[in-house]
C-alpha cells in the first residue's frame, strides 16, 4: 500500500534519544473515514497489532520488525491472543506501507496478582501465552530505551488513545453513552449528535539556570532519589512562557525572566505534550509549596555531571528518553537546545 501522506522530516541527530519521539510514520488520515479498507487491512498477512493489556505494551527487546522497528512485539491478524480484545482495535496508520493498529487485551486474566494502579511504575512482568518467553507486558516509562524511534511512536500514539477512551465513554455534552468512529480516532453521540476527538494535555517543562546552576526538584511519591525539572500544566489563557513563570513561582518562589523555546515530547503518562524550555531565573532563594514539590535545590554543573555519570549519593541518574534528562545533558554540554 502506498503512503497517504507527505511523510514528516525524521528526528534531527540532536533529539537523538528522545524516546516517543516522530519517526516519519505516515498516519493515513483519509483511512481513518473508510471502514470497508481498514477491515480488509485488520485482515491482511502484512498487518500489525500493538498490543496492550492494562496499559502496558507487549514488549520484546529482542525483535527487530521491519514494520513497527525494534523493541515490540507485534501480533499478526489471527494470533490467538487477539480474541482478548475488549473493543475494537485502533488504526494507528502505515508503517513501511503496512497496516498498523492497536488491540487492547485487557481481556486476558493472568495468574497471580496484576499491576499495582498506586505504583508509580510497577517493573513487573506480565507473560501471555502464545508469544516467546522473551515477550511480556511491561510498563514503558522502565523500557523507553528498549523502543527505536518507530517503535516509540507507535506505542505513544496507541496508549495516549486507548487511555482516552477509557475516560471518555460518555459525551461530554449531554452525559449519554457516545460511541468509537473513524478508526479510534473520535468519539460519537449518537443522543446529541455531538463529536469528540483525543485530547493532548500541554505540559510545560523547564530548565531553570541562574548562572552555574540548575533548578531541579521532586514530587511526592517519587522514587527514592528521584530528582527532575519543575514540570506543571498550561492553564487556559495562558502563553508559553506565562506558564514556565507562574509554574516555577508556585513550586519554589524563583523568579523567572527570559524563557525560550527547546524542543517537545510525546509523553503517554496519559495524555499529554511536554513543551521543554529554558528559563533565566532572576534570583536564587527557594522556598517550596510542600503541596506541589516535596524538595527542590541548585545543582552545579560539577554535581549535575555526578548525576549524570550516576555517582551521585543522593540523586540518582534520570531516566533515559525522559526530555528532563535530555535537557540536562544539553546544558551540561554546554548546547543551545
Amino acid at each position: 500500500m502506498q503512503p497517504s501522506d507527505p511523510a514528516p522530516e525524521r528526528i534531527p541527530a540532536f533529539l537523538a534519544g528522545l524516546a516517543f519521539t516522530g519517526s516519519g510514520l505516515d498516519r493515513a488520515v483519509p483511512l481513518r473515514a473508510d471502514p470497508e479498507t481498514r477491515a480488509r487491512l485488520a485482515q491482511d498477512p502484512g498487518t500489525r497489532f500493538v498490543a496492550f493489556w492494562r496499559g502496558r505494551a507487549l514488549l520484546d527487546p529482542g525483535t527487530v520488525d521491519p514494520v513497527t522497528g525494534a523493541g515490540l512485539y507485534p501480533l499478526r491478524p489471527g494470533a490467538p491472543l487477539l480474541r482478548h480484545m475488549v473493543s475494537d482495535p485502533i488504526f494507528l496508520g502505515l508503517s513501511e506501507g503496512q497496516a498498523v493498529f492497536a488491540a487492547d487485551l485487557s481481556g486476558w486474566a493472568p495468574e497471580g496478582e496484576g499491576p499495582d494502579p498506586q505504583a508509580f511504575a510497577d517493573p513487573r512482568l506480565w507473560h501471555p501465552p502464545g508469544v516467546p518467553d522473551s515477550a511480556s507486558f511491561t510498563e514503558l516509562r522502565g523500557a523507553l530505551t528498549a523502543l527505536d524511534a518507530r517503535a516509540g511512536e507507535l506505542v505513544a500514539i496507541a496508549r495516549a488513545l486507548m487511555q482516552w477512551h477509557e475516560t471518555h465513554g460518555f459525551c461530554g455534552r449531554c452525559g449519554a453513552p457516545s460511541r468509537v468512529t473513524l478508526g479510534g480516532w473520535q468519539r460519537w453521540c449518537p443522543a446529541c449528535d455531538s463529536h469528540h476527538f483525543p485530547r493532548t494535555d500541554p505540559v510545560v517543562i523547564m530548565r531553570i539556570i541562574r548562572g552555574n546552576h540548575i533548578l531541579m526538584g521532586r514530587s511526592p511519591g517519587w522514587p527514592e532519589g528521584m530528582y527532575s525539572c519543575l514540570a506543571g500544566f498550561i492553564e487556559p489563557g495562558e502563553t508559553v512562557e506565562d506558564a514556565v513563570r507562574r509554574e516555577v513561582f508556585e513550586e519554589s518562589r524563583v523568579r523567572v525572566g527570559a524563557v525560550r523555546y527547546l524542543t517537545s515530547q510525546p509523553w503517554p503518562f496519559p495524555t499529554q505534550l511536554m513543551i521543554a524550555c529554558e528559563g533565566e531565573a532572576l534570583d536564587d532563594t527557594i522556598t517550596i509549596d510542600p503541596v506541589e514539590i516535596e524538595d527542590a535545590l541548585w545543582i552545579s554543573r560539577e554535581r549535575l555531571a555526578a548525576v549524570l555519570a550516576g555517582s551521585d549519593p543522593v540523586i540518582h541518574a534520570p531516566r533515559s528518553g525522559a526530555v528532563a534528562g535530555w535537557m540536562m545533558r544539553q546544558w551540561l554540554a554546554d548546547r543551545r537546545a
